[in-house]
This record gives structure tokens, C-alpha cells and sequence, in this order.
């Protein structure tokens, strides 16, 4: 088949229609029945994004008139149909046995001479650009790929480094024959497309020396929650593949689009992978290429600088702007990109449309809960965000997937296009490598599976036949719990909601689920704890980074050098995690208001950080005691806060997420507030400048007593009702002796409510509550509203119902008002 071949001198330009070969620069969108989805969109980016500073590499495509000239002039159609005839796809091994044959038939059938000829041509013209046997990538491009409720991506064949004539037409011909993969039967005969209607094009592309660099995806799109103003990058080194099939655990950055487009450097979140292997250049070998170690030194470095991350990031919105207009509707897009290491340039290598996220009814909330708990067997990246449970059944060998029954949950090292057949059977997916953007990933979310990757030990951790849980509806951190526990399913309408004159705001703490959480319609946020994000992911005290040097305990000291490894400068680890878990749900809400309640921990809780006994007094009452505002003044703690206002700043300053608003807890007098603005101030934190509001925690009867002096030095107030209770009845809410007085609904709180909110309004000054009473009682939320509070903050799951309670209020409201009018006229 593979006979040296001249390249024709002359060559009469056909329509492209009747064109065996076309150039990348000839072909757009609108030619994906000639060339495919991958081969289409190339073109597209070439002619239209290359102008605006997006690089894509060039290349040529055979033509789908070229894969069909092949089948009828070696009347293949006929006998591939009749091997078709019995096709059973839920028989593992029919399907087995039908792609042998069918690919075999294709690779046993030798090329027309024409063709090849076309392709020798069109080879040999890209290496007089680029240089005598150019490598290449050759990948299969479908004419039925990439459409936007369709993904065949990686169901055909790629090879990478290919070079020589005779290596480019042997390529061809095994993409040519993998049309007929076991998982490309499938996935077509499961959506109903005919096999031989679907015609394959392949592209040849220059490669991109990113064996010298490094490569990844990104999607313009959050991937589990479908937020639509993040883009996420993932990198990791050498050549894409194993990204792609999920053979590395790659870095993960976050960019929020919106400041992005403003000129901010809004990264919101950076997860360092494991990197542990890449995939380079088989110079001398046998093969196109191996994978080799990654040095333990790179493994702990990010693969790519912030510059290239938000460079990557750009272009993601500009292929995605770019996209929804050619189609005239929102199109998220999967994007592949890669850095030549030769040359430092980044390089768009692919782009389709994103399929799941985006097909996604926007009217219905569906949200998965847990309802019971056992111990945790491995975590991972969560896929999805549903709960799946069943029968581990754990394969590591895909020539055994037969064995695999419906309803198990399925766990291995990784999975590739050749185990879709029985992932659509599995009721979870569990893997050992992989990232967010791994085949396994992809295809759960496609098929609804819950999939949790990237665990590095489940085939080892857990058995064959033992039961598990598998929940994706925590947060990323995905966990595989031991047995079948309860959970359940809410689904909630949230089209047609009234609107009301009264904010509904949300409790977020943890910045892994804002995403998620910003799908329940809400005007921004009342309360973001930093507790949480200090307790879990930073978990050491700030004053044991900056006097790292000086810690007494040694095993205290190795654990907190363990976690912050990476920083030359232990408070940077502070600043980092903090600002990066603040801007995460800042961006989740934006623009709307987000009100970031300033740490609260009281010196017990502090203790019990990472180094914290060091620096932290044994209190009688810590809940009276050193904590709130009296501390960030404080010459025993000022320099921790400034650690905080620092991480504020960035936030606004430096990624444009000017929504958040700051707000000072247990803030006892007002001049303790002016203190506190005065520390704010000296890291760059003015009240007034860059729009900068700062609220007060109105928690202690001074608070409402004071309430006029307050409003002179804070631009508003937030009611926390749990304090306020507890100090206007005299008791610690703690305390099981005194708990069954404990009530926000007691007729004093409610006086002490009402004085607040009215004096709030007197002097001008927003005023909402973000305790736990108006989420708890539906009747103290009508309390609220008919006291004209601005905003009420409620727990997520009592968004929807107290927004119907607070907007029937409000109607009843204004027919009293209507009824008085009209009684007094």
C-alpha cells in the first residue's frame, strides 16, 4: 500500500466539495460535513481568532469525499453493513468481535493511489514550511463530532510525532480504520447514527513542542456546577495524551472571566497535581513516543506561570465569545492547549463545543444530600455533584470489562475510550489518576454517573463486592464512604420566583461549594465565614507562619513546613489560601454584594490551629473574651490581621472583586471600630476608596444601645441573632443547663431588633441579619420584613421557601397599604 510516491507537480484547484485534501486556512465551522468538528473548528480559529492573537497551528485535512472515495472504490459499504447486521452492543463480546473485523477489513484494504498521492502532496508542502520531515500530529476528526449535544472526541485514533511521508499515510490509514472502535460503535449505534453515514476526516497538524514543555485542557466553563464566568486550565507536563486519558493528576487554575475581561489577574484558585509522569518524544525508539518520570522537584512546581495561565484563560473567552455568536447562542467551549518548549509560545491545538454543562435545563435546582455517615474510604475530585452507590467492582485490566454488572460502582486506575461500553452500566465511577478534564471525568459527566478521580489508592484501599457510597454533592473533594447510606434528591422549580423588595442574601462558607450554590437565585451574600476557610484549608495559626522560626514544638513545626512547602514566605501561604477562598465566593455571586465577616474564632478555637497554643491565653470565658474586634488592634495580634486585610486587598484590588464587603465582628464600642479601620487602613484598606464599605457585626446590646454612634463610623450593620440572644437573655448559648431559654423569637431580642433596625434607618444605613432564626422560624423572617429590614441571609436550603414567605408578606403589605389609602381618601 505504502510505495514511495512522487508528489505531483501540478494540481487542479477543485471545489471544495470534490477536494481530497484541504487546508486548515481553507475550512470553518460551516465545513464540518467535509471535514469533521476538530478539522472544522481549526479552520475557524485560523481564519477568524488567529488575527486577534489566538496562535493555532496549521496543518491539512482529508476530506470526508476522501474517506468515502475510499469505501466505494473498494466496495467496503456492503461488507461492512453485513458485519454490522447482528451487531449487539450490549454484548461486550459481539461488540468485540464486529470492531475486529470491520477495522481489520479497513487496514487489509490498501489506499487509491489518488489519495494518496493527495496526502504525500499536501505533506511534503507543509514540510517545505516548516522544515524537512515536519513532525506532526494526525487525529481523527468526525463528521458527526463535536456538535453540541454530541461528543465523539477520543472515541477515534491520534498519533503524535509522526514524521516521514510513509509514517503520515500509515497514520491515516489506522485513523481511517478506527471509525470502527468498539467505543465509536457504541457511542453511535447508542445515539442513532448510522455507521457508514458518518464519514472521518484527519487532520495533520504541526506539533507543538510541549514534550519540552508542557500541555492541558481548559474549558471556559465550570465542568461540575456549570458556573458560566470561571474558565478552568489544567497543565501538566509533556505531551497531552495523558491528560486527556487521565494517566496524570494534573494542576488546576481557576480564572474568573468578567474581571478577566476588565484587566484584573483574577485567578481565583491554583491546586498543585501530582505531575508524576509525562509524555515525550521516543527519539531512537521504536515508538512515537513514552511516557518517562517528572523529577520530584518539577512535580511540586505549578507547570505553567500566572502570566500563561491568563493568557490560556483570554483566549477561552475569546474562542467561547467568538463561538456563541457563529451560533447565535451560548456555546461553552472544551479547549486543548499546549506550550512549545522550544520556543516559550502557547498554542491553541483544539476546541468544541462543551456538552454537558451546557445542555443542562436552567429552570430546575436538583440538589443530592446525604443522610446518614460512616467512615471514609478514599477521596478525590469530585465529577457531578449526584451520590451513587453499589458493589465495588475494581478492574485493572480492560480486557476483563464483561465481567463488570449493571449497577456497579466501578473503580480502576483510569479508563480510556475502550471502557465507555460498560461505563453507561456503572452507578459510579472511582479512579485512581486522573483530573477534572480525564476521559473518565468527561464521560460520567456526559452519561449522569457521579465519578470521583484522581484518589491515587482505591484499588488498593477498597474490595471487591464491598458496598459503598460514593458522594460527589459535597464540595470538589469527592469521598467514598463505607456502606449504603440514605440520601436524597430535591428538586426545586426556580422559574417564575417573585421578586422582592426585600434582599434574600446566602450563608456561604465553604468556597468549594459557591459555585454550586450560586445556581439558587439569591441577590449575593449576608455572611462568608473566613472561619472555615483558616480551619480547613489553611489550618495553622497565622501567628505560628510569621514566627514559624520560633515554635517550640518540633512536630507542630514539621507539619506546618509540610503544608506550606511551597512558600518561601510562610504568611504568603496565609494571604494565598485566604484571598484565593474569598475571591472564590465573591466571584460565585458577582456582582452582587458579598459581606465577609473578618475571623471570629475565639482564643479555645484559635489554640486548637496548627501552633496556635503558642500564641493563644487560656480564657475562663472564651466566648466573652479576646476575640472580634479586640484583636485586630491588638499589639499581641495586629500583625496576624494584617495578614487578613492583606488578603482583602488583593481580592479587590488586584482581581477587580470590588463586591466584597468586609465586616467586624463583637465589635464592642465605637471607638474600637475606628481602631480597627485605622489598622485597615494601614495595608491599604480605606473606607470610601475603591468603593470600599465596611459593616459591623450588630451582635451586643451596645451595638443597638449605640446604634447612632455606630452608624457614624460603619457604612451598615448585619444583625447576628445568636450573640444578640445570647447577651440580651444573659446566657451562654453553649450551655446545655440554660439552652431551653435560648430563642431568638423571645419578645426582648425582638425589641432589641426592632430598636436596631429602626435606628439603621433613621441614620441612612443598610441593615440585615445573617443569624440563624429567620432560616429556622418563617415566622420571624415575616417579623423582619414587616420591620423593613434591607436583607435577610438564610442557609442555603432556606433560600427558595423563605423568598415565597417574604414575597407573600410583602403582597399582603401592600394590600394593607392599598386598604388604608383607599380608607382614607
Amino acid at each position: 500500500m505504502l510505495e514511495k510516491l512522487a508528489v505531483q507537480p501540478k494540481q487542479v484547484l477543485l471545489p471544495k466539495e470534490e477536494a481530497l485534501i484541504l487546508w486548515f486556512d481553507e475550512v470553518g465551522i460551516g465545513d464540518i460535513p467535509l471535514v469533521g468538528g476538530k478539522n472544522a473548528s481549526l479552520g475557524e480559529m485560523i481564519q477568524q481568532l488567529t488575527p486577534k492573537g489566538v496562535s493555532v497551528p496549521n496543518g491539512f485535512a482529508t476530506t470526508a469525499r476522501a474517506y468515502r472515495y475510499f469505501i466505494s472504490a473498494a466496495g467496503l459499504e456492503a461488507k461492512l453493513r453485513k458485519i454490522f447486521a447482528d451487531l449487539d452492543v450490549e454484548d461486550v463480546q459481539n461488540l468485540r468481535q464486529k470492531g475486529k473485523q470491520a477495522r481489520a477489513l479497513i487496514l487489509n484494504t490498501p489506499f487509491p493511489a489518488q489519495l494518496q498521492a493527495a496526502i504525500a502532496d499536501a505533506y511534503q508542502k507543509l514540510c517545505d514550511r516548516e522544515g524537512e520531515g515536519t513532525d506532526v500530529a494526525v487525529r481523527s476528526s468526525a463528521t458527526a463530532e463535536d456538535l453540541p449535544d454530541a461528543s465523539f472526541a477520543g472515541q477515534q485514533e491520534t498519533y503524535l510525532n509522526v514524521h516521514g511521508c510513509t509514517s503520515v499515510l500509515e497514520c491515516c490509514h489506522k485513523c481511517f480504520a478506527s471509525t470502527f472502535t468498539d467505543r465509536a460503535i457504541s457511542y453511535r449505534q447508542l445515539r442513532g447514527f448510522d455507521h457508514l453515514e458518518v464519514a472521518l476526516s484527519v487532520g495533520v497538524q504541526k506539533m507543538v513542542r510541549s514534550d519540552l514543555a508542557s500541555s492541558g485542557v481548559m474549558f471556559s466553563i465550570d465542568t461540575e456546577t456549570g458556573f458560566k464566568n470561571a474558565v478552568l486550565v489544567t497543565a501538566a507536563y509533556g505531551l497531552g495524551e495523558n491528560i486527556v486519558q487521565g494517566a496524570v493528576n494534573p494542576d488546576e487554575y481557576l480564572v474568573f472571566k468578567p474581571t478577566l475581561k476588565q484587566g484584573f489577574r483574577p485567578i481565583l484558585d491554583k491546586r498543585l497535581g501530582t505531575k508524576d509522569i509525562k509524555m515525550v518524544y521516543d527519539l531512537g525508539g521504536s515508538k512515537f513516543t513514552k511516557n518517562v518520570s517528572v523529577a520530584p522537584k518539577e512535580r511540586g512546581k505549578y507547570a505553567i506561570t500566572d502570566d500563561e495561565i491568563l493568557q490560556l484563560a483570554h483566549w477561552a473567552v475569546q474562542i467561547e465569545e467568538h463561538y456563541s455568536q457563529v451560533r447565535d447562542t451560548y456555546t461553552p467551549m472544551d479547549i486543548e492547549w499546549a506550550k512549545d518548549g522550544n520556543t516559550g509560545e502557547l498554542f491553541v491545538v483544539q476546541a468544541r463545543p462543551e456538552t454537558v454543562q451546557s445542555q443542562k435545563s436552567a429552570t430546575v435546582l436538583r440538589n443530592y444530600k446525604l443522610q446518614g455517615s460512616s467512615p471514609v474510604l478514599a477521596t478525590g475530585r469530585a465529577v457531578g455533584e449526584a451520590i451513587g452507590q453499589g458493589k465495588a467492582h475494581i478492574i485493572l485490566d480492560s480486557h476483563k470489562i464483561a465481567e463488570f454488572e449493571a449497577g456497579e460502582v466501578l473503580v480502576t486506575n483510569k479508563t480510556d475510550p475502550d471502557w465507555e461500553p460498560i461505563m453507561k452500566k456503572a452507578s459510579a465511577i472511582v479512579t485512581n489518576s486522573g483530573g477534572r478534564t480525564c476521559h473518565a471525568a468527561i464521560i460520567a459527566r456526559e452519561m449522569g454517573i457521579p465519578a470521583i478521580v484522581g484518589t491515587g489508592d482505591a484499588t488498593k484501599v477498597l474490595e471487591n463486592n464491598q458496598e459503598i457510597t460514593v458522594s460527589c454533592a459535597e464540595g470538589d473533594e469527592g469521598k467514598v464512604y463505607s456502606g449504603l447510606l440514605p440520601f436524597e434528591i430535591q428538586e426545586s422549580a426556580i422559574d417564575n420566583l417573585p421578586r422582592t423588595r426585600t434582599q434574600i442574601l446566602m450563608n456561604v462558607g465553604n468556597p468549594e461549594e459557591a459555585f454550586g450554590l450560586s445556581a439558587i437565585p439569591c441577590d449575593g451574600v449576608g455572611l462568608a465565614r473566613l472561619e472555615f476557610i483558616i480551619a480547613n484549608h489553611i489550618k495553622t495559626h497565622p501567628l505560628a507562619l510569621i514566627h514559624f522560626d520560633e515554635l517550640a514544638d518540633e512536630s507542630v513545626k514539621r507539619r506546618i513546613a509540610k503544608l506550606t512547602a511551597f512558600y518561601d514566605r510562610k504568611p504568603d501561604f496565609f494571604t494565598d489560601k485566604l484571598a484565593h477562598g474569598i475571591a472564590t465566593i465573591a466571584a460565585a455571586f458577582y456582582p452582587n454584594p458579598v459581606i465577609v465577616r473578618m475571623s471570629d474564632f475565639k482564643s479555645n478555637e484559635y489554640a486548637n490551629l496548627l501552633g496556635g497554643r503558642q500564641f493563644e491565653p487560656k480564657e475562663e470565658n472564651p466566648m466573652l473574651g479576646w476575640r472580634g474586634a479586640a484583636r485586630y488592634y491588638d499589639p499581641n495580634y495586629r500583625e496576624a490581621y494584617a495578614l487578613e486585610c492583606l488578603a482583602l486587598k488583593r481580592v479587590r484590588d488586584e482581581m477587580g472583586l470590588t463586591n466584597v464587603i468586609p465586616m467586624i465582628p463583637f465589635c464592642r464600642t465605637p471607638d474600637e471600630g475606628r481602631k480597627v479601620l485605622a489598622e485597615m487602613a494601614k495595608h491599604g484598606l480605606v473606607k470610601g476608596e475603591n468603593g470600599l464599605q465596611v459593616y459591623v457585626m450588630c451582635e451586643l446590646p451596645s451595638n443597638v444601645i449605640f446604634a447612632d454612634e455606630f452608624a457614624r463610623v460603619f457604612d451598615g450593620f448585619s444583625i447576628g441573632s445568636n450573640d444578640l440572644t445570647q447577651l440580651t437573655l444573659g446566657l451562654d448559648r453553649d450551655s446545655a443547663l440554660v439552652a431551653h431559654i435560648f430563642d431568638e423569637r423571645n419578645e426582648a431580642v425582638k425589641r432589641m431588633i426592632e430598636i436596631a433596625i429602626r435606628a439603621a434607618k433613621k441614620y441612612d444605613r443598610k441593615i440585615g441579619i445573617c443569624g440563624q432564626a429567620p432560616s429556622d422560624y418563617p415566622e420571624f423572617a415575616r417579623f423582619l420584613v414587616e420591620l423593613g429590614i434591607d436583607s435577610i441571609s438564610l442557609n442555603p436550603d432556606s433560600v427558595l421557601k423563605t423568598l415565597l414567605e417574604v414575597a407573600k408578606v410583602e403582597r399582603a403589605g401592600s394590600i394593607m397599604d392599598l386598604a388604608t389609602d383607599v380608607a382614607q381618601v
